[in-house]
């Protein structure tokens, strides 16, 4: 080949080359992958059928048609939400490893294990907050209390006497009536049950007095008259609960109280992959088939930027910290 047949030829490569790159190709010509070109998985650190297991299949649903790409859920339980969070701490950041992050996950594991696996501000690139469920605080049906006001007074009169129990030691439930003891300045007596739903029936059956619920598993209670609803920790009543007052309203302005549900990628994740699922999943959001089934759940769909979960996630950190310091609560 000649001096000027090879110099051709190095040009014309050359224009290949920087076309199909201008074009979105690689530089042998193939297309790049465009995000997303494979299914995402969706880690889910609680069993299948339990709430946050339902807020997940619905938003992962939704994205995933707006993606145009499958969102298969992965539950991944145990040790308080530590395992499948550590697992999706440590994934590829690449986008392909989401993980729905709540309460328990983002706020209090990180302070009751001394080893939970993974920081939850460091280690995660936040996404959007799904929603929130508000706090209620319950009574049995034929208790003898009929507003919050009477129980106040009475825990003033007999400190320790009356109990509220709840799924856990380390529990949303557990922490929010810690939250509402150092609001009110009463002492009530917790009463921890091993998960399920044994605090609920012991409610029920009159062997303890109080339990703070989420609104999600609070409603269907409601509804049957099973139990009554003294007040709900949201910042005006709930239009399911009409007759129910707020904490504010019972003389408790600050107490705002909500189980969470949010998403978050591997830290480290590209910008254009954070802002395209930040998309995504706020239109899922505003899609009314979603947003209807979420408040089914109980749950208040909340768009936001991945900024706005930045800082939720940091405020409830540090919220739940002072309160698990201030009990000295640790689970390991």
């Amino acid at each position: 080949m000649t001096s000027t047949r090879r110099t051709r030829a190095t040009i014309a490569r050359r224009t290949l080359i920087a076309s199909s790159l201008l074009l979105g190709l690689g530089p042998l010509g193939f297309a790049a992958d465009v995000y997303p070109s494979k299914p995402i998985t969706l880690i889910v650190p609680y069993p299948a059928g339990g709430a946050n297991d339902a807020v997940a299949r619905i938003v992962g649903q939704k994205m995933g048609e707006l993606l145009k790409q499958s969102i298969i859920v992965d539950n991944r339980a145990g040790a308080g939400t530590t395992i499948g969070t550590t697992i999706a701490a440590k994934a590829a950041p690449d986008g392909y490893t989401l993980v729905l992050g709540s309460l328990s996950s983002h706020a209090i594991s990180p302070h009751l294990y001394r080893q939970p696996g993974y920081d939850a501000m460091k280690d995660f690139a936040p996404i959007g907050m799904i929603g929130e469920a508000p706090i209620v605080l319950e009574v049995a049906s034929d208790s003898p209390f009929k507003n919050l006001k009477e129980i106040t007074e009475q825990a003033k009169k007999e400190p320790g006497k009356l109990t509220y129990g709840s799924a856990g030691n380390g529990s949303p439930l557990h922490l929010g009536a810690e939250l509402f003891k150092r609001a009110s300045n009463v002492d009530l007596t917790h009463v921890p049950y091993k998960g399920g739903n044994a605090h609920t029936l012991d409610l029920m059956g009159g062997r303890i007095d109080m339990i703070f619920d989420t609104l999600t598993s609070a409603t269907p209670l409601i509804a049957s008259g099973k139990v009554r609803a003294l007040a709900v920790a949201s910042p005006e009543r709930l239009p399911e609960m009409p007759n129910v007052p707020t904490f504010a309203e019972s003389g408790y302005p600050n107490f705002v109280v909500n189980a969470w549900y949010s998403l978050y990628a591997p830290a480290k994740v590209s910008p254009e992959v954070l802002t395209k699922l930040n998309k995504a999943l706020n239109d899922a959001l505003a899609d009314p088939d979603a947003k209807e089934r979420l408040a089914k759940l109980g749950v208040r769909s909340k768009a936001s930027t991945a900024a706005d979960l930045g800082k939720f996630t940091k405020a409830e950190l540090d919220r739940y910290g002072t309160v698990i310091n201030s009990i000295n609560l640790k689970i390991d």
